[in-house]
């Protein structure tokens, strides 16, 4: 039975109520506690409904009708409960949970506090909405208070210079990846009458032919794009790291970001009737991860790097890398904690990353052609994340401090260094779901997608020689990162002068960002303003015009009334006059 299924997004939904009214008023750490627990509970009751999916009795997708909204095309509040459902929404409500708590002990001292645990909450919320829905067009609601939210959690430090202009920036960027989410669904209603789920998914290739398929797929990416921060539109992502870190890791890191893989799985079966569309996925994917590795290795800034709200809590507010150094004796916890992270992400075995990254590249490599680049540019992107990994956790937690006078680092609270133990042991384990031994993500995933052609990476011999070369690359990339970063600093700092233009320009994000600004933001910018000045001066003075010329007239007419009866009967005898004569004279024949 799911029939209670909609607690998992009642609870946070109504901590995000009772906040905004009373949240203002509660003690500090009391607004923490009662979004903390609407989102721990929404945990629970979501592991509680998973049961069955977990017992292997959750055949085919089970729904609960909530309410009509417009049933006459398919739109209606409608929660559907199946394995990927199940597993998003774990994601959301557990990980978003140990944000939560951890924000408690981070936000410590915010005259907002409140405020922002409203905001948290929130999105939560929003992001359940999204992974529960039952037809596209909640989704597209659920798509929708996901940006609202996250523009409000961006932003949320508003009195300061940045975090407002990247809350507009992420804000703009995500509307333009949601036109073409929006066209798409158009297109969905178009050809299939409904947006419902079952409808639309079960058998797509009854409704639409391939080039259908394509078109509504590249629109479904476009929108995709802009909420997973893709190629072309991922430029609002550093930008954005101008909010508080926890909502930074919650955006950015944990759910967001997996709404618009979320959706492309969701729509995988028009995605299968595609080659074009597929291809196109694997491109953006692949190529948003290599510009982003790129861009991570120049960067100094911390929180665009990784494990950012513990050390920044630790240092009293600096970001700067090159300011850190030797915390892993004041931060013991933090330190062993993402040390777990780094080899996680750098894709050693057996931690998590491994599991999930090579099995993609194995993937990428058994389907030939075209994805065999993409698996050699995979294989690049993961060369670069273990240097880049490694080079931050060396810079950050060994090596000689570099603290700025005044700074002493210290150990996180524990509401802070307790979620992060707990990531830390789902990125040591949390992979094994992964893995022949429990029988592996894809097989539980797999009524979902038992319509669509998985490619299954290969077996025997290849299989391990592709795990081998993509573990010697990642141990490559570590090594180098620990050689360069622990070695003689006069030799790294005449290097890094050297190639300080090359440096730079992946700083900058490869330049992209401000290419935008010149090439579309600065001609629109001087288009607005040419079409202010035509307003203010043309329009304006028109209309100014007109109005001059009527409040002239009217000062002279203005004589007529004098209010003065006589003068009155005068003119009309006067006027009765002219007019007898002109019919006199023939002017009324």
């Amino acid at each position: 039975m799911t029939d209670f299924i909609w607690l998992i997004i009642a609870l946070p939904l109504f901590g995000s109520v009772v906040l905004h009214f009373i949240g203002s008023r509660l003690k500090e750490p009391v607004a923490g506690y009662i979004a903390s627990a609407t989102s721990v509970g929404a945990f629970f009751v979501t592991l509680v409904a998973a049961v069955p999916a977990f017992a292997g009795d959750l055949h085919r997708a089970e729904t609960v009708h909530l309410w009509d909204w417009m049933p006459s095309i398919g739109a209606s509040f409608t929660l559907q409960w199946d394995q990927l459902s199940i597993v998003m929404a774990l994601l959301v409500t557990g990980v978003g949970s140990l944000i939560h708590i951890y924000s408690i002990g981070y936000m410590h001292g915010d005259e907002r506090f409140g405020r922002y645990f409203t905001n948290l909450n929130f999105f939560a919320a929003s992001m359940l909405i999204l992974v529960l829905a039952g037809n596209f067009a909640m989704v597209f609601l659920g798509w929708e208070l996901v940006g609202l939210s996250s523009y409000l959690l961006i932003g949320f430090w508003f009195t300061e210079d940045l975090p407002p202009a990247a809350a507009k920036k992420a804000f703009v960027l995500n509307r333009i990846g949601d036109v073409g989410f929006l066209i798409a669904l158009m297109l969905i209603f178009k050809y299939f009458g409904t947006f419902d789920f079952e409808t639309v998914l079960h058998d797509p290739a009854v409704h639409i032919a391939g080039g259908v398929a394509t078109v509504i797929g590249l629109l479904l990416l476009l929108g995709a794009a802009g909420k997973s921060a893709q190629m072309p539109l991922f430029v609002w992502l550093p930008d954005a790291m101008a909010g508080p870190t926890p909502a930074s890791a919650l955006i950015h890191a944990a759910t967001m970001v997996t709404a618009g893989v979320y959706m492309v799985a969701r729509a995988a079966p028009i995605f299968d009737l595609s080659t074009t569309a597929l291809t196109t996925v694997a491109l953006v994917g692949v190529v948003t991860a290599f510009v982003a590795a790129t861009i991570a290795m120049a960067q100094n800034d911390i929180k665009k790097v990784l494990g950012a709200g513990s050390v920044i809590h630790a240092m009293g507010g600096e970001q700067d890398m090159r300011k850190m150094g030797g915390l892993f004796k004041k931060m013991p916890i933090t330190g062993w904690t993402m040390a777990i992270a780094t080899v996680a992400i750098a894709g050693i075995p057996p931690l998590s990353g491994f599991w999930s990254k090579d099995e993609i590249l194995a993937a990428a490599f058994a389907r030939g052609g075209i994805y065999q680049a993409v698996w050699a540019l995979g294989l690049v992107t993961a060369l670069l994340t273990a240097f880049y990994m490694t080079r931050w956790f060396v810079l950050v937690f060994l090596g000689e401090s570099n603290w700025s006078e005044g700074v002493d680092p210290h150990e996180s609270p524990r509401s802070m260094s307790m979620p992060l133990i707990g990531l830390a042991v789902l990125a040591a384990f949390g992979g094994f779901m992964n893995t022949p031994f429990f029988h592996g993500l894809g097989n539980f995933l797999h009524p979902v997608f038992e319509a669509v052609q998985e490619q299954h990476a290969p077996e025997g011999s290849l299989e391990y020689i592709l795990i081998g070369v993509s573990v010697a690359v990642a141990v490559a990339g570590a090594a180098v990162a620990w050689m360069f970063y622990r070695g003689d600093a006069d030799a790294r700092t005449h290097l890094l002068d050297r190639i300080s233009g090359p440096l730079g320009f992946l700083d900058n994000g490869w330049g992209i960002n401000s290419g935008y600004e010149k090439v579309i933001v600065a001609p629109l910018a001087r288009a607005a303003e040419g079409m202010s000045w035509f307003d203010g001066k043309v329009i304006d003075g028109a209309v100014n015009g007109v109005a001059g010329g009527v409040n002239w007239l009217g000062g002279k007419l203005q004589g007529v009334q004098t209010g003065f009866v006589r003068q009155y009967g005068v003119g009309l005898l006067a006027g009765a006059i002219g007019l007898v004569v002109w019919v006199l004279m023939g002017g009324g024949s």
